[in-house]
């Protein structure tokens, strides 16, 4: 097991960590491929995403959809169930994770990732829906759909049969991603979460959202796209309604907030997670990197999604595509960062109970700089005195939370009794000068990820309760995150094997979700990271080659105007919308 985790972690580093070193740090090749792959298509496509954004709004809506239009669900729950993948854990932990390492300015580069993400949205939505598979539905089997789409066909079909090796290989690589990192890890940020606050057993709440996935996926893209339907915008509304009243209730803050944000985009001062926050270079990459997680642009999961919807314009879709990252990063990605910069959570220390064998324990070695550094292997011994770290000199190793060094250590919640003995973290414990060990001790510490949005939430709300609104929605997100990865999942075993295999492919699916919420996952986070940045090489060189359709597809369209027909066809009042069957 040790030599399979290292062989992991030596490919996620070469898949994410790869590229060009600029002073201190590395911009990733997989970063460059997937910003310069946007900037091309807002170039080619004369910047698309803004000049056609209340068009896919239009057509969104539903105004001039066609019931006899092929396809599998309307346009809205198309989008509702990429959106369902794509707004989760990434708008709650991921703009966190961000603002931690980054500071306040790495949401504007969020924002410049979102922007480019859209015109790349846009281009591989309007090519799934050019080349999908569209089939006689089984009434029978319902589960298998009448569409098929995504990246797979319109690389083989796009660019012919040469290319279908390359085809097979993405549709593998995601159906991987999709049984970990879109179902298993799901499920485990669930089971954490209820064991976390309510001491429910991981394997009871692994059975019951095992049941809930189950349920609905084995309906097919029909069922999913109704569940997803109703659940998106319902999980986003709750979200969204909790951050509003915040930002309601602090109005006065968020024009400051918004300042400090460009500010500290262009001329960061310093961050809470010193290891090189505080340069330009690091607060850009960190908020690219989170954005380009967020928004899922380019990586070739939401246009299979997408490829389902009732029309027979791709661009029609296409436009509704490019709705996503606007939704999922301009839109939520920013509330959730407001939220966090108002309240003042983000660079500041709350008691905390450290526990010495837990995921968020680091150490970290402070530089003539004044920044830190971190050390890969723990100190055989911390010692401490009277609370105090004895060893508090530049180049020493210091037990942080968080990548945050602790500054006081004590042995109860109420921080009246200061630690005085030796931390061996080794063994994961602390050892008292009269002899009592301890697995835990208690500090002020910074908290980052999933806590620290729900320490916001907590903060900017009245009375104690904001937090659940968090943990509502990271359960809502995580159970929809699950379900629309099933059907990107099931696409890609119905291209490799025929319909036959999409119902083995979804009782696999739930299966990996109970272990999901049972097992510990570090690795299949691991797993999922190096597949989904493989997944992004073969999309995006498809994307790029077969550009030049999409400019044709798009300049054809918007030429002939085809909703426009739909109108006077519905004698409707003028606006966007889905074209009529040519």
């Amino acid at each position: 097991m040790d030599f399979i985790r290292q062989l992991a972690d030596q490919l996620e580093s070469l898949v994410w960590t790869s590229g060009i070193p600029v002073g201190d740090e590395t911009i990733p090749f997989v970063v460059i491929l997937l910003l310069g792959a946007g900037v091309y298509f807002t170039f080619r496509l004369s910047f698309i995403q803004f000049t056609r954004l209340g068009h896919g709004f239009a057509v969104v809506s539903g105004k001039y959809s066609d019931a006899d239009d092929p396809g599998d669900v309307t346009h809205f729950q198309a989008l509702s169930t990429a959106l369902s993948a794509t707004v989760g854990i990434g708008n709650i932990a991921g703009v966190a994770l961000a603002i931690h390492w980054g500071g306040p300015g790495a949401l504007f580069w969020m924002w410049v990732t979102g922007v480019l993400g859209m015109a790349t949205k846009f281009s591989e939505v309007t090519l799934a829906q050019k080349y999908r598979n569209v089939r006689e539905l089984d009434p029978s089997r319902p589960w298998e759909g009448m569409i098929a789409g995504g990246p797979m066909f319109y690389i083989e079909r796009g660019l012919g049969q040469a290319w279908k090796p390359m085809a097979m290989i993405f549709a593998v690589f995601l159906a991987a991603v999709a049984l970990f990192t879109g179902n298993g890890v799901q499920a485990n940020t669930v089971a954490d979460v209820f064991r976390d606050e309510f001491g429910i057993s991981p394997w009871i709440a692994g059975i019951v959202t095992a049941t809930i996935v189950g349920l609905v996926i084995i309906g097919g893209i029909s069922r999913i796209g109704k569940v997803t339907g109703i659940l998106a915008p319902a999980m986003a509304g709750v979200y969204v309604a909790g951050a509003l009243v915040i930002l309601l209730l602090h109005w006065d803050q968020v024009l400051p907030s918004l300042g400090l944000i460009f500010q500290e985009a262009f001329n960061p001062s310093a961050g809470v997670a010193g290891a090189g926050v505080g340069t330009f270079l690091f607060t850009m990459l960190w908020g690219v990197r989170r954005g380009l997680f967020s928004n899922e642009a380019g990586q070739g999961s939401a246009p299979i999604a997408h490829a389902a919807a009732k029309t027979d314009e791709p661009v029609s879709e296409g436009v509704v595509g490019l709705l996503e990252p606007f939704i999922d990063t301009i839109a939520i990605c920013t509330m959730t960062a407001l939220v966090i910069i108002i309240t003042s959570s983000w660079d500041d220390r709350v008691p905390t109970e450290i526990d010495l064998t837990g995921g968020a324990i680091s150490f970290v070695q402070e530089r003539d700089d004044g920044r830190f550094s971190f050390f890969q292997s723990p100190p055989a011994q911390i010692p401490v005195e009277a609370g105090v770290p004895v060893d508090r000199d530049v180049g020493a190793v210091r037990l942080a939370w968080h990548e945050v060094p602790v500054e006081r250590f004590y042995v109860d919640a109420e921080q009246s009794e200061p630690f005085t003995g030796m931390i061996h973290p080794g063994e994961g414990e602390a050892l008292a000068v009269d002899g009592t060990a301890h697995s835990s001790l208690y500090g002020n510490a910074v908290q980052n990820g999933a806590p620290l949005t729900m320490l916001a939430f907590r903060r900017g709300l009245p009375g104690d309760w904001g937090h659940y609104i968090v943990l509502l929605t990271v359960f809502l997100f995580a159970i929809s995150t699950a379900i629309a990865w099933s059907y990107y999942g099931d696409r890609c075993a119905f291209y490799l094997f025929g319909p036959r295999a999409v119902l083995p492919y979804k009782i696999l699916f739930v299966l990996m979700h109970f272990v999901g919420a049972v097992a510990p996952l570090i690795l299949a986070w691991t797993i999922g990271d190096i597949l989904l940045g493989l997944v992004i090489i073969p999309n995006l060189i498809a994307l790029i080659l077969l550009t030049g359709k999409v400019k044709d597809e798009a300049d054809s369209y918007f030429e002939r105007k085809p909703w426009l027909k739909r109108e006077r066809k519905t004698g409707q009042v003028t606006g966007g919308g889905a074209a009529p069957p040519r």
